[in-house]
């Protein structure tokens, strides 16, 4: 029998209930809390270990990425910041500067102290000890800007060796975290690379710091007007406090707040020991004073001069070398002889204008100003008025107050170009001249309101009435020896145009041209007393005059040279040959090309004053080419001479070449004699081919011992004896030909000669002694004519005369030198007594009979270009034939010898195209 099971053990009940057997039952246990707790960890560690791989993952593409992209920094070990091109002139003085960012490089060793210790305490006071970032200055911006609001620019913990990297190898100011960690890997590896002096020469000369300056240097300059060794403790303050914002703290716009940030510099410069506190006290005490500067550039008077230096300098190097190289450009510039000749000939465009155009009546018209009107009514309305392009700066805008001629006007007003008003001065009251007054009653009366321009007068509280002349002109002076120009104006006013009429213009010579076609006659062996037919001729539609419409017969050509005769001139190129008297004006570098066409021995072709006064200079020179030359040298930034003109060179003795290349021993003047063959009288005959120019050599330069000597390479153009015969005829030319007025009360040997071109659209007078050449023009700027009778003789050679009196101040009286085989004669001309040179064979006073292929009578308009010549001014064009018939008849041909009659041609017909007088 069975017991029952207690009733207390249900487990066991169960158990057997199911007939499990004893020995496999399991007690009902519970799980141990901390294994759910495992399960959990474990899950939590498996995504912390994925998402720590996927970030590091991500970082490290990252990282990956932003290195790859990072520029190299060895660059920087060779560092040349980008530094302003400086324009010296020939006293060294300083006359402008090219720049796209206006930057004085100082050197590290050259920057003092305090300067040093302001940047480092107000950018990056752990410089000098960090690695190029500092973590604590980033965990500090970091939390500050977490709780700034939104919107808000976030504060920057960039060290100065951050700076440098963003400024000199990222370029970009763009607020992301790629490009902060390009900046700080950057940073760290500018360190590895460079020392930290030369990181802080870098930052210190390339920071922008307000006002067109970068770097400290220039920025001493612009703000106190002193070098950076000047500055004393709350000026150097001034500068470091800049770099958070240039803009904000410009101490014009606002003093309080630049002032501020000073003070806080200097408390951190106490704070770092570079001062004592007390120190700091008593710099911040002084007040925030600023001196003005004025840039340089260019120098007053120096804008034609210094505009052409800098094409020069861009078409040579490039835009980047000219205008950041560092450059230093010395040049030939006269300053002061640049002033006189642009104050010369701004005085005769004045007096022309004047004279020929009259009053053309004020520049603006204020309708409230009346006769009651009250200063402050005028003041404010006259500060509204445009300023007039072309104005000078000792002119004035003033307003007429009363039909009496008072004006009123602002004394010391600044005038802003760039916006053409004025504002500021004092206000002054003037009466206006009683013959200025006369002069513009005959045209526009004055009325109140009007607003002119005046100028004041020393004494008596009157104004000179003053309008911006309509007519131009152009002065060039160089030094003939060498082709150093000294002075050189483009025109009125560079400010109103910068066109430079000088170098730019291509104008008409006019009779300005002619000695160049005497000069080829010369070397042909043609003499000065040969004579030439001074008669009418024809040629097709063409009927070619002289300016005073008359004729002289057989004329010598010193005669017709001295008095400008067309008729001679266009025969002697005829005999001469268009061919090689083109030649003779291209290789002086007068003009590119030219037609092979008579006109263009009148001056029908077109040039610059500049290189007309080159190709005077080679007259001067000995009939060697001189290449007119603005730039002595350029040395580039670390002093080194890379230019400097051909041609000219400073050698020994011992290896100088003599100066040859004349051709006083080649036979010369068998043509021009009966004997002469028949091949050698026409077209080329006789010609003198110009000597080659010596060959190149090494320049060895003079030693300490050695004697220097001048080694000239350029080109011997024409024989010097040909160039001396020419100087000594346009001696006549001065003397007592149509360059009289040019000469009066020049006590030195001068020679020039006169140009007009066609209908007197230009005025020309070009005139040198052997030290100095100036050559005027006077015309307007779309061609048209300066007025009857308005001849290069009237119009420029009085300013010539005034250029040149004051270009000789202080040079030696210096003669023309006659070179070896020339002799001077003293003869009668047939028109007066004259001093000529002549060459070894030739004879004074005798005209040989120049037999020639070519009949000018019988050419056409066809061989002569008459029907071709590019209309380069209106009334280029032949005009057809003229009045009257010429009485009696003429030798043909070029000599004085009697010959067949002429046939008739118009006495009054073309003065000619190109040349008149």
């Amino acid at each position: 029998m069975t017991s029952a099971p207690s009733s207390g053990d249900p487990g066991l009940s169960s158990s057997h209930s199911q007939g499990r057997p004893p020995q496999n039952r399991r007690p009902d246990l519970r799980r141990p809390r901390f294994r759910q707790w495992r399960k959990v960890i474990g899950a939590t560690a498996a995504l912390a270990l994925v998402g720590t791989t996927g970030a590091v993952v991500l970082l490290w593409s990252q990282y990956e990425g932003i290195v790859a992209d990072l520029p190299t920094v060895e660059g920087l070990r060779s560092y040349q910041p980008p530094v302003m091109s400086r324009l010296y002139a020939g006293d060294d003085e300083l006359i402008a500067e090219l720049a796209n960012e206006r930057r004085i490089f100082v050197p590290i060793s050259a920057v003092p102290d305090k300067v040093k210790n302001a940047f480092v305490a107000a950018e990056d006071q752990k410089f000098w000890t960090h690695k190029g970032v500092d973590p604590v200055a980033i965990a500090r911006a970091g939390l500050t800007d977490l709780t700034r609001g939104k919107g808000k620019r976030p504060i920057g913990a960039s060290t100065i060796t951050q700076q440098v990297a963003r400024i000199m190898l990222l370029g970009s100011n763009a607020v992301s975290f790629q490009r902060k960690a390009k900046e700080a890997f950057l940073a760290m590896r500018v360190e590895q690379v460079l020392p930290k002096d030369k990181i802080l020469e870098i930052y210190l000369n390339e920071i922008y710091l307000g006002s067109g300056a970068y770097g400290i240097a220039a920025a001493s300059q612009t703000y106190f007007n002193k070098p950076l060794d000047q500055l004393d403790d709350a000026e150097a303050a001034f500068l470091a406090a800049l770099p958070k914002s240039p803009t904000n703290y410009n101490p014009v716009r606002f003093p309080d707040a630049a002032r501020g940030r000073r003070n806080w510099v200097l408390e951190r410069m106490a704070d770092i020991g570079a001062i004592t506190h007390d120190a700091a006290r008593v710099a911040e005490a002084q007040p925030l004073t600023t001196r003005s500067f004025t840039r340089p550039g260019p120098a007053p008077g120096a804008e034609w001069f210094a505009e052409e230096v800098r094409r020069e300098l861009m078409e040579r190097y490039g835009q980047d070398v000219t205008m950041q190289g560092g450059l230093d450009v010395h040049t030939s510039l006269d300053l002061p002889l640049q002033r006189n000749a642009q104050d010369i000939l701004r005085q005769g465009l004045m007096a022309y204008d004047r004279a020929h155009r009259g009053w053309r009546g004020p520049v603006h018209h204020l309708s409230d100003i009346g006769l009651s009107a009250s200063t402050a009514d005028w003041v404010q309305a006259l500060r509204g008025v445009p300023v007039p392009a072309g104005m000078l700066d000792q002119w004035r805008l003033a307003v007429v107050l009363d039909a009496k001629g008072q004006v009123g006007w602002l004394e010391g007003s600044v005038v802003r170009r760039n916006n053409a008003s004025q504002s500021g001065g004092e206000p002054r009251t003037g009466v206006v001249q009683a013959k200025d007054m006369a002069w513009a009653r005959r045209f526009k009366p004055l009325r109140v309101g009007d607003v002119v321009m005046v100028q004041p007068q020393a004494e008596g509280g009157h104004v000179a009435l003053m309008q911006v002349p309509v007519v131009e002109g152009a002065i060039v002076t160089m030094n003939a020896r060498t082709g150093r120009v000294l002075a050189l104006v483009g025109g009125w006013s560079f400010q109103a145009s910068q066109f430079d009429r000088a170098t730019q213009a291509l104008r008409q010579p006019g009779s300005s041209f002619k000695p160049f076609v005497y000069l080829d006659a010369m070397e042909q062996g043609i003499s000065p007393s040969q004579k030439f037919d001074d008669s009418p001729v024809s040629y097709g539609a063409w009927h070619p005059n002289n300016y005073e419409k008359d004729f002289w017969g057989p004329t010598t050509l010193h005669d017709a040279l001295r008095e400008s005769r067309n008729l001679v001139t266009i025969r002697l190129a005829a005999h001469l040959g268009m061919k090689t008297v083109a030649d003779m004006a291209t290789n002086l570098g007068l003009v590119d090309s030219m037609p092979h066409v008579l006109p263009a021995a009148l001056g029908a072709v077109e040039t610059t004053v500049l290189k007309e006064a080159g190709a005077y200079a080679s007259l001067a020179a000995g009939g060697r080419k001189v290449t007119p030359t603005l730039v002595d040298d350029v040395q580039d930034r670390e002093g080194h001479v890379i230019w400097r003109p051909e041609g000219l060179a400073l050698t020994t003795a011992a290896l100088a070449q003599p100066n040859s290349g004349q051709t006083a021993d080649q036979p010369a003047a068998d043509a021009v004699f009966p004997d002469a063959p028949s091949d050698q009288k026409s077209g080329d005959a006789g010609k003198v081919a110009p000597a080659p120019a010596p060959a190149q050599q090494p320049i060895v330069m003079p030693g300490q011992n050695d004697l220097p000597a001048l080694h000239d390479s350029r080109q011997q153009v024409a024989s010097a004896q040909s160039a001396f015969q020419i100087t000594t005829m346009l001696q006549d030319v001065i003397r007592r030909g149509t360059g009289m007025r040019a000469g009066t009360g020049i006590d030195v040997p001068i020679a020039g000669k006169t140009g007009t071109s066609q209908n007197f659209n230009d005025a020309w007078f070009a005139g040198y002694t052997p030290d100095i050449v100036t050559v005027v023009w006077i015309g307007f700027d779309t061609p048209q004519s300066l007025g009857k009778n308005e001849t290069g003789g009237a119009i420029a050679g009085p300013l010539w005369n005034k250029v040149m009196k004051t270009a000789l101040d202080g040079y030696p009286r210096q003669d023309f030198v006659p070179p070896a085989g020339i002799t001077l004669v003293q003869y009668d001309t047939g028109r007066g007594v004259a001093i000529d040179a002549f060459k070894e064979g030739q004879v004074p006073g005798l005209s040989a009979n120049l037999s020639s292929n070519v009949n000018p009578q019988e050419l056409t308009a066809a061989d002569t270009g008459a029907e071709n010549m590019p209309d380069s001014e209106s009334d280029m064009a032949a005009e057809g034939s003229g009045g009257g018939q010429a009485g009696g008849s003429a030798p043909s041909g070029a000599g004085g010898s009697s010959g067949s009659a002429a046939p008739s041609a118009p006495a009054g017909g073309d003065i000619g195209m190109g040349g008149l007088y």
